[in-house]
């Protein structure tokens, strides 16, 4: 099966307009679903059902049979999705999730491993997210090394407001057809796309959107701004700029690079327009068109400012300057994610203090700590970082000592312990300098 994806992929990237017709077979295939069965997480939450993976595992082979056989004769119905929320800053509520069955989960993987190939082969070098060999440090490298080393003048920052929720079902489907011949693949898809919603009790229609939390979620939204803003960038508004146009974008996260001001501010006119053709709305308080580059500092100062920032991927870019005094674009943890992050660990130390021995406890800490790092100790980044450190040691600490009425530790005795389990210390761990080499592909 990988090797007729493979020759999939291969023909999807040597005729670009070609429209497959016959792809269901591999979707329903059942090595195919066995394969996609192992796949899958045994820690996923569960869906309306409550059935897991260990669960469903028990009579595996009798189950991808039925699946199958449901498949192939067009008679599989995807079950409703669970609400779920997780938190996010700025919404008491938290972000909603749509959580699928397990078998659903099945599905929803074969059919994003049939059509990534196709699609993997038409994407444009400027989307970033979820795709494979992709990941938001060489987006925010490459965005970067843009700034820094091409005639950017001007930003364009924009955001569109509940972008999963707001999708357009028919154009989604409409994009679909440019490249799936094969009605099979459109009516699961649509079948998918409508299951609905279960919370508090009560099932609603999904007639827009496509829940985050869905396995093909990304791939949908993908194809999705592909078709939205991708090409409408490059091959619309990159033409009609005078002067260099850059685009980068990362899910539903994008934003524009300019030479000339009344290039980037055409964009934002024209911007909420192309987004409101197809069904989404622009959060016009989070878009915004600033100066930003080489000469930045020098115009802000001459008014008697500074210069202005942008957030993108969890960072606040702004216009440093290198030990020499050149120009240098810096970046360093935005503040509302490092809110955002100490509150998350807080609450989770409150809670891990009443299930979790003081070790375990320490040894988890020490996991969460280091995905931090993982992802926000860059180049320019380790005061930010070493501030989010001090913090969560803190924190730690202090729930720590609330597992009981007697004091467990003291800081030296603490502090002890962290060196023993190797505490994680703040260097940079990945190297995002804009006057780096850059790396061979």
């Amino acid at each position: 099966m990988a090797t007729d994806l493979t020759r999939i992929g291969e023909k999807a990237r040597g005729e670009p307009g070609l429209v497959f017709t016959s792809l269901y077979h591999h979707i329903c295939d059942e090595d195919n679903l066995r394969v996609c069965y192992g796949t899958l997480g045994a820690n996923k939450a569960p869906g309306v059902d409550g059935v897991t993976k260990r669960e469903y595992g028990k009579n595996l082979e009798e189950n991808l049979r039925d699946l199958s056989a449901r498949l192939k004769r067009m008679g599989y119905r995807p079950g409703t999705k669970r609400r779920s929320y997780i938190p996010k800053g700025g919404q008491a509520k938290g972000r909603p999730l749509g959580i699928s069955n397990f078998e659903d989960k099945i599905v929803e993987q074969a059919v994003k491993q049939t059509l990534e190939p196709i699609y993997e082969a038409v994407f444009e070098d400027s989307s970033y997210g979820y795709r494979p060999g992709c990941n938001p440090h060489q987006c925010l490298d490459r965005l970067g090394r843009t700034i820094q080393q091409e005639k950017v003048s001007y930003v364009v920052e924009a955001d569109i407001r509940s972008f999963f929720d707001k999708v357009n079902q028919e154009w989604l489907v409409k994009f679909l057809r440019h490249r799936i011949g094969d009605e099979r693949v459109i009516r699961l898809i649509i079948r998918m796309l409508k299951s609905g919603i279960l919370e508090d009790g009560l099932v609603s229609a999904t007639d827009e959107g496509t829940p985050q939390g869905s396995i093909l979620s990304p791939l949908l939204s993908n194809i999705y701004l592909h078709y939205v803003l991708d090409l409408w960038f490059s091959k619309r508004v990159r033409r009609q700029s005078d002067g260099e146009a850059y685009y980068f974008r990362f899910a539903d996260d994008f934003l524009a690079c300019f030479r000339y001001k009344a290039d980037a501010e055409r964009f934002h006119r024209q911007l909420k327009e192309r987004l409101e053709e197809f069904g989404l709305q622009l959060a016009e308080e989070k878009t915004h068109c600033i100066a930003f580059g080489r000469f930045a500092r020098r115009d802000a100062q001459a008014r008697g400012g500074k210069p202005a920032e942008f957030t993108f991927l969890g960072f606040t870019h702004y216009c440093g300057k290198t030990k020499e005094g050149y120009f240098k674009v810096k970046r360093r943890t935005s503040r509302k994610k490092l809110g955002q992050s100490l509150r998350n660990f807080s609450e989770w130390a409150r809670k891990a203090r009443r299930v979790l021995r003081k070790g375990e406890m320490i040894r988890q800490a020490r996991i969460r700590l280091l995905g931090y790092l993982n992802y926000y100790a860059i180049t320019d980044n380790t005061q930010r970082c070493s501030y989010y450190r001090y913090r969560v040691t803190q924190i730690l600490y202090k729930w720590l000592n609330r597992k009981s009425q007697r004091k467990g530790y003291n800081w030296a005795e603490f502090n002890q312990v962290l060196d023993l389990l190797d505490w994680p210390s703040v260097s940079v761990r990945k190297d995002l300098n804009p006057f780096r080499r850059e790396e061979a592909c």
